[in-house]
């Protein structure tokens, strides 16, 4: 049972740090954008929002990083100066900064997005012009959006790209091996994850809560071969 006394110091640290974020904001000009997250909520984690660079909206949804640091649970640590790039193409230096109560727990974030695409192309362009050749890895492409459905979608179309196969295809350590995967990532902390995870790959709900169990309980090495879609004999929640 959640301690009363534990969620109002949770609700009174988010309500100090969201005068914050217009502060942040205006320091650094329109390129930036500042968002709360409140990890009780995955779904409707962002609590707050100053500025706009990703389109969050208060009532929004995490995104794949705040899925991965809710997937961390307590362990989850800072990630600072990372690049990303928007689904239109923007490219971002962000930072995403755990919030703990007085115990230690992860219950929220604070994130801070900047919007360094002219910073991007000016530096290119100079390179260019000093004759440097080579070039840095494209950064990874990061779903920023208020529906959690989407973010689900686009981790599994990730690994679909990744892979170039479809389920079918997939044998039965590749199957465990995504499971944990998503599991990893933080998908199946979202409420209905496993009924739209399983409706993307085409198998019973049962099916997909049991891959989920076993791929929980085996590591790298797999137990003996039972194919849950077979068996459908799903583990329920």
């Amino acid at each position: 049972m959640t301690d009363p006394n534990l969620e109002r110091e949770r609700d009174a640290i988010l309500g100090a740090l969201a005068p914050v974020l217009d502060g942040i904001v205006a320091t650094f000009g329109p390129v930036c954008e500042v968002v709360l997250h409140d990890y009780r909520r995955p779904e409707h984690s962002v609590v707050a929002v100053a500025g706009s660079v990703t389109g969050r909206a208060v009532g929004g949804a995490m995104s794949e990083i705040g899925m991965r640091v809710l997937a961390r649970g307590d362990h989850a640590c800072d990630e600072l100066n990372y690049l990303t790039r928007t689904g239109s193409g923007a490219l971002v230096k962000a930072s995403t900064m755990v919030l703990r109560d007085s115990t230690g727990a992860v219950f929220g974030a604070l994130c801070v997005n900047v919007d360094v695409t002219a910073v991007g192309q000016a530096h290119a362009l100079l390179g260019a012009l000093a004759g440097f050749g080579g070039g840095t890895a494209e950064p990874p492409v990061t779903t920023y959006g208020n529906d959690i459905d989407s973010v689900v979608d686009a981790i599994l179309d990730t690994h679909q790209l990744r892979h170039h196969q479809p389920w079918a295809a997939l044998d039965r350590p590749q199957r465990l091996e995504l499971f944990r995967g998503l599991d990893e990532r933080g998908v199946f902390a979202v409420r209905r994850s496993v009924e739209q995870v399983a409706s993307r790959l085409g198998i019973s709900r049962a099916s997909a809560y049991t891959y989920l169990s076993q791929s929980r309980a085996a590591g790298p090495e797999t137990g003996p071969a039972t194919d849950p879609d077979r068996t459908d004999e799903g583990v329920q929640p």
